[in-house]
């Protein structure tokens, strides 16, 4: 494709801007994006979709992309949940009615062990502050803290960037003063995998009713080596898993939440093995959402993959 088509191509299909990067390694970033238009209000734990065109260059070592002509000239899009740094400046809540951008946590996809080519992340991890791209300005989303009191205990489970709600989500019940206690750990593979570490160990330390629990899976070298399912069956958290005013929500690998699916045969719910946190909280007197049966539990779970 020619330079001049492309730039007719960005100038119709594009309508954000991206205003800043953070790198935090090579294969994750928080990316803030602003539209064009006013930035629509939005709740924490909300997502809406970011798109490319397929023109757009991709950064090297992802799994080899082969393209028509006709695919050219398409946009790959998908859906992310609103992520947020919680603070201005280190010890000062951020006010979203200030804030015209959007900010998102997005880990690098090389390659998929499907065999399907990874489309739009080798593209967004090509960009650089200024850079245009597609955001549908729209919220959705029935992943949100519309359930919980003042004083319930809130509990945010997520394995790698699936904090990224449960961040939006922590600053929404920090600015209005949740009076409940509020856990939030985050299971990752690495310690450099913990985009928002320094903010939460500071959150700590000013709200005497929030725990950070950070996770690693493949070192245990400052943070605890262990699996979320592990920690829950292990009893750590058991003073805070009361299903009569407990919260929890689970966002992130599907392995690690567990949805049971419906046997055809005798309608019956399965659940994955090895278990899942549903599961595991089921057996504790907890119940999970079922949209299926407009049912609303006090497991609430977003898959994030």
């Amino acid at each position: 494709m020619s330079p001049d088509e492309i730039t007719q191509l960005r100038a119709a299909r594009y309508n954000a801007t991206v205003t800043y990067i953070d790198r935090v390694h090579s294969d994750l970033m928080i990316l803030r994006v602003k539209p064009d238009s006013p930035r629509p209000a939005y709740k924490g734990g909300q997502y809406c979709s970011l798109g490319l065109g397929y023109w757009e260059p991709r950064v090297d070592g992802c799994q080899t992309e082969i393209l028509s002509d006709d695919d050219h000239r398409r946009i790959v899009k998908r859906a992310y949940s609103v992520s947020n740094s919680i603070e201005t400046t280190p010890g000062e809540l951020r006010n979203l009615s200030t804030d015209d951008w959007v900010e998102f946590y997005i880990v690098l996809v090389r390659e998929n062990p499907d065999g399907r080519i990874p489309a739009l992340t080798p593209r967004l991890f090509a960009m650089q502050e200024g850079s245009r791209l597609n955001m549908l300005e729209r919220f959705t989303g029935h992943y949100t803290l519309d359930p919980v009191n003042d004083d319930d205990t809130v509990v945010f489970l997520g394995t790698g960037t699936g904090e990224a709600p449960h961040n939006a989500m922590l600053l929404e019940l920090l600015r209005r003063g949740h009076n409940g206690r509020i856990l939030h750990a985050c299971c990752v593979r690495y310690t450099r995998d913990l985009g928002y570490f320094d903010i939460h160990r500071r959150l700590e330390i000013k709200y005497s009713n929030y725990t950070y629990v950070p996770l690693t899976t493949r070192e245990s070298v400052g943070h605890r080596k262990v699996y979320i399912q592990d920690l829950i069956t292990g009893g750590e958290f058991d003073s805070l898993l009361d299903p009569a005013n407990t919260h929890v929500y689970l966002c992130g690998n599907p392995r690690m939440i567990g949805v049971p699916t419906k046997d055809k045969e005798t309608g019956m719910r399965v659940f994955p093995q090895p278990p899942g946190v549903i599961e595991i909280l089921e057996a504790r007197g907890f119940a999970a959402d079922n949209a299926a049966v407009k049912f609303h539990g006090n497991i609430h779970f977003e898959e994030y993959w």
